[in-house]
């Protein structure tokens, strides 16, 4: 065998023999091992990690419902700022427009061209903030895309019933006003 590192540099001079004993007393020695298996837990540690567990849970579903609630309002700043941008201005007239919200009939004034477009489809009733505008079709479809409930009929040119098919070769008078 070769001789070892410590010796070598004893006979070169570099280091003496009291320096290399002090050295190797100096060396960390590898911890050992514990062979012993972790004590097992207590009834009060089980409990603790439980409780950490369930307030983890907890906190996870609120910060989820906070998100949906943010994500919620944008959705609805989206929809009044497309509202606001769109929305006709209102008419005077004692003419009225019926729809339904919610199974509840409500009404809204128009004119007679106006009344033509929302019974083509061009133009639709949005709520907003608890009223009703009218804006155009295009306007309602990305209104709609943000929150259904706040268009109060889809739009006419967008999709054709199986009963408006149906339907169709009856013509209603034009002055037929429910």
């Amino acid at each position: 065998m070769g001789i070892s590192l410590r010796d070598q540099l004893i006979q070169a001079g570099l280091v003496t023999e009291q320096q290399a004993k002090l050295a190797t007393q100096q060396q960390p020695r590898p911890q050992q091992q514990s062979r012993r298996k972790s004590p097992p837990m207590s009834e009060q540690q089980l409990a603790l990690q439980r409780s950490q567990a369930a307030k983890a849970a907890r906190d996870q579903e609120l910060n989820r419902k906070q998100q949906a609630k943010a994500e919620r309002v944008a959705r609805w700043a989206q929809v009044r700022q497309l509202v606001e941008q769109s929305r006709l201005p209102r008419v005077e007239s004692e003419d009225f427009y019926n729809f339904t919200d919610g199974g509840k009939i409500k009404r809204i004034a128009v004119n007679p061209s106006l009344r033509a477009q929302l019974q083509r489809g061009e133009m639709s009733i949005v709520r907003c903030d608890g009223r009703y505008e009218i804006v155009p079709a295009a306007a309602a479809l990305r209104i709609g895309e943000r929150e259904a409930s706040a268009v109060m009929g889809i739009p006419a040119s967008s999709a054709t019933s199986d009963e408006e098919v149906a339907y169709r070769e009856f013509v209603v008078p034009d002055d037929l006003i429910w």
